[in-house]
C-alpha cells in the first residue's frame, strides 16, 4: 500500500485527498476542529510539492427523501465554514466550491494552480454518494491524476468519494495512496488486531450504550485479547443475563442471550462491574447510592462503575502491555458520574510509555479529551465507528483496502 511519501510528480498535479470534516457543530459553528486539524500533514506536504490539491468530504446527513428536508439539512451541513478555518490554519487562501457537480465544478476544478488548496461541497449533497454510483465517482475521478485516501473516520464506508474514485484510478493506472493520517490509523490499529506476543497481557475495555452495537468486537476480542473489561450501560445487559437484579438501568432484551453465552464461553476473560452508582432519575434524582454485589435495587438506575471496580479495573491495567479502549464507564457528562471514566484514563497515564495504548475514537476520545488525558495515549484513533469495524474485518476496511497494490 502507497503512502504520500511513495507518491511522485506531484508537481502541477490534481490531487483528489478524501479527508474527513464532519466537525461537530453548535448554532452553525464549529465547536471542535481536531479533524480539520489532523488533515493538515497530508494537505501541506501536498501544497509543498506543487500539487493542486482537491478536497472532498462529508458533513452530517442529508435526506434525500423529503425535499424540504433536503435543503434544510444541506442549508445546515455546508461546508463552507470548514472552508474559512482551514484557511485560518494554513495561513493561506483555500477556495470553496459550492456545488459538486457542473459548471461552477468544472470552472474550480480546472483553475486551480500549483500548491492550492479547493475544497469542494459536502459529497453528500449527492445522492449517490452513498450508493457508490458509477456515474458520480466518474466525475469526481474525471478531476484526479492521483487520489489519497485521508480519511479514517469515513474508511469503512464503500462510497463514491472512497471507493468509486480510487477504483477508477487504479484501472487507469494512476497513482492512489493513503495519507499521513490514515497510515498513523493503520499502523496502531493493526498492532491491536495483529497482536504479538510481546504485546501481552492485552487488556480491552468496553463501554458505551448498547451490546448490539459491538457483538462483532466481543467476539473478535475474545479471541484477542486476555481480559475485556465491560462499564457503561451495557454492563447491565450482561448482569442482567446472568439472573442479577438492574432495577430501572437499560438493558437489550433481544441480547440476553447472547450476553450470556458470550460471558460463560469467554471462560473468565469478560469483566464486570461488582458495584455501581446508581441514581432514582437520569436528568434529575434525589438520590446517589453505590450498590454492592451486582444487585440495584428497583426505581434505581446505573450511571457509572462504583468504586470497588474502578480500583479492580485499575488492577487489571496495571499488568497490561497493550490496551484497546471504546466506550466511556459511566454517564460522564455529568459531574456526579465521571469517576469510572478517570479511573481508565489515570490507570492508562501511569503505565506510561511502557504499554501500548489506543483510545478507539467516538466518546471514549470525548472523555479523554474532557478530562485532559490524551497525551497519556499511544494513539487516539479519529474515527470510532472505523476502528471497531477494522478490529471487526481483522484489520481490513473498504477505503483502505482499495488502496492497496
Amino acid at each position: 500500500m502507497k503512502t504520500i511519501k511513495d507518491l511522485v510528480g506531484l508537481k502541477g498535479k490534481r490531487v483528489v485527498v478524501r479527508v474527513d470534516f464532519n466537525v461537530p457543530l453548535k448554532d452553525g459553528e464549529i465547536r471542535d476542529d481536531n479533524r480539520i486539524v489532523q488533515a493538515l500533514p497530508t494537505i501541506v506536504d501536498l501544497t509543498k510539492q506543487g500539487a493542486k490539491v482537491i478536497l472532498l468530504s462529508h458533513l452530517g446527513k442529508v435526506d434525500h427523501k423529503d425535499p424540504a428536508k433536503t435543503e434544510s439539512d444541506k442549508k445546515k451541513n455546508s461546508l463552507e465554514k470548514v472552508a474559512v478555518r482551514l484557511s485560518e490554519l494554513l495561513k493561506s487562501s483555500v477556495s470553496f466550491c459550492p456545488d459538486t457537480r457542473g459548471e461552477m465544478f468544472d470552472y474550480f476544478t480546472q483553475t486551480l494552480e500549483n500548491g492550492s488548496v479547493l475544497l469542494i461541497q459536502n459529497t453528500r449533497y449527492e445522492k449517490g454518494e452513498e450508493k457508490n454510483d458509477p456515474q458520480l465517482s466518474a466525475i469526481w475521478a474525471s478531476v484526479a491524476d492521483v487520489f489519497v485516501m485521508d480519511a479514517f473516520g469515513s474508511a469503512h464506508r464503500a462510497h463514491a468519494s472512497t471507493h468509486g474514485i480510487p477504483s477508477i484510478l487504479k484501472a487507469q493506472g494512476k497513482q492512489v495512496a493513503i495519507g499521513y493520517l490514515v497510515e498513523k490509523e493503520v499502523n496502531a490499529l493493526t498492532r491491536v488486531v495483529k497482536v504479538k506476543e510481546e504485546d501481552r497481557p492485552y487488556i480491552a475495555i468496553l463501554g458505551g450504550f448498547k451490546v448490539s452495537d459491538k457483538i462483532k468486537v466481543i467476539d473478535t476480542l475474545v479471541k484477542k485479547c486476555d481480559k475485556i473489561l465491560i462499564g457503561g450501560a451495557m454492563a447491565y445487559t450482561f448482569s442482567k443475563a446472568l439472573g442479577n437484579d438492574i432495577g430501572d438501568s437499560p438493558f437489550e432484551a433481544d441480547q440476553l442471550e447472547y450476553a450470556k453465552r458470550v460471558y460463560l464461553e469467554a471462560d473468565g476473560k469478560i469483566v464486570l462491574p461488582s458495584d455501581c452508582i446508581v441514581t432514582d432519575g437520569f436528568d434529575v434524582w434525589t438520590k446517589i447510592i453505590t450498590t454492592e454485589n451486582n444487585q440495584i435495587p428497583s426505581g434505581f438506575m446505573g450511571m457509572d462503575i462504583g468504586p470497588k471496580t474502578a480500583q479492580q479495573y485499575q488492577n487489571e491495567l496495571a499488568k497490561a502491555k497493550m490496551i484497546f479502549w471504546n466506550g466511556p464507564m459511566g454517564v460522564f457528562e455529568k459531574e456526579p458520574f465521571t469517576k469510572g471514566t478517570i479511573a481508565i484514563c489515570e490507570a492508562v497515564a501511569n503505565l506510561g510509555k511502557k504499554t501500548f495504548s489506543v483510545c478507539g475514537g467516538g466518546d471514549s476520545a470525548a472523555a479523554i479529551k474532557q478530562f485532559g488525558y490524551i497525551s497519556a495515549f499511544s494513539h487516539v484513533s479519529t474515527g470510532g465507528g472505523a476502528s471497531l469495524e477494522m478490529i471487526e474485518n481483522d484489520g481490513h476496511l473498504p477505503g483502505i483496502d482499495i488502496i492497496e497494490d
